[in-house]
């Protein structure tokens, strides 16, 4: 076996990947205060071709020296929006038939391995703060609640890592882009 040299990996140039089909996953960010996590979220958002981030309330934006050092350039091919208010942007894609997931530990969550994706359906997946998670008032506006199960003594994982575990899933579960 024989690591992969960086010119053997085929990857989309920034015209290429902007011009290409996206998976139907629009990424919300509230009030996330890391830089750092930011920068994931755009990378694992390039590495799965989302259709969108929006950046709400105290979350940076692009750009920024500290989101790049994550992001490795990720800002300049996701496509991004700030906005103020999280709850305008869900409100705007509940509009748009756009079913919106928080990611968040609540009553009568349904457990990631459980989530079952709809066909044609496009999704949203709002990510809250480090300390103090998805708003009670952005889980209560959302169409439902995704939780990732966690059996350790820890009560949450990084957003970032979130981010990952929960958007690899369902590019799996859509079967993303076959």
């Amino acid at each position: 076996m024989r690591k992969l040299e960086n010119s053997e990996l085929e990857r989309k140039s920034i015209e290429d990947f902007k011009k290409s089909d996206k998976t139907p996953l629009i990424l919300v960010l509230d009030d996330i205060r890391s830089l750092h996590n930011i920068g994931s979220v755009f990378r694992t958002a390039d590495a799965f071709l989302i259709e969108k981030i929006y950046l709400c309330g105290i979350t940076a934006t692009p750009p920024n020296k500290e989101i790049h050092k994550t992001a490795l350039g990720a800002t300049e091919t996701v496509t991004w929006e700030h906005c103020e208010n999280v709850l305008d942007v869900i409100s705007k894609l509940k509009k748009e038939n756009i079913l919106t997931l928080a990611i968040e530990q609540v009553e009568s969550a349904t457990f990631l391995q459980d989530f079952k994706v709809e066909e044609n359906q496009k999704y949203a997946l709002v990510f809250g703060n480090e300390v103090f998670g998805v708003s009670q008032e952005a889980v209560k506006l959302c169409d439902g609640c995704i939780e990732i199960p966690q059996l350790g003594t820890k009560h949450s994982l990084n957003i970032s890592v979130s981010a990952g575990i929960v958007v690899w899933d369902l590019f799996q579960k859509m079967n993303w882009p076959n």
